[in-house]
């Protein structure tokens, strides 16, 4: 659960610091979507921003994470779960 911490609270902030400099600098009446104008409202078309905004700054908080694990907790997940040819059946009981 804090990896979960470590990934969306700092996105969040993030987000509401890029969703903050997008709002001051575009009118969501000016925005296009696939050659039309967007026609929601503008509480509608921020929200969307910044949830957009918060998606994409996870990803690269998670990415991050993900990059940041070192080799030891990588083979511990490599190894947990053996292949099917070295099983313990092929042992040969006393």
């Amino acid at each position: 659960m804090s990896k979960l911490y470590l990934v969306l609270w700092p996105s969040f902030w993030v987000a509401a610091l890029a969703e903050f400099l997008f709002i001051t600098i575009i009118d969501p009446k000016d925005l296009y979507l696939f050659g039309q104008p967007v026609h929601f409202s503008n509480l509608a078309t921020n929200s969307f921003g910044f949830i957009a905004f918060w998606a994409i700054c996870a990803a690269s908080s998670y990415a991050t994470l993900f990059f940041l694990r070192n080799d030891a907790v990588i083979n511990r997940v490599a190894t947990s779960n053996p292949p099917n040819n070295m099983s313990d059946s092929h042992t040969v009981q006393p």
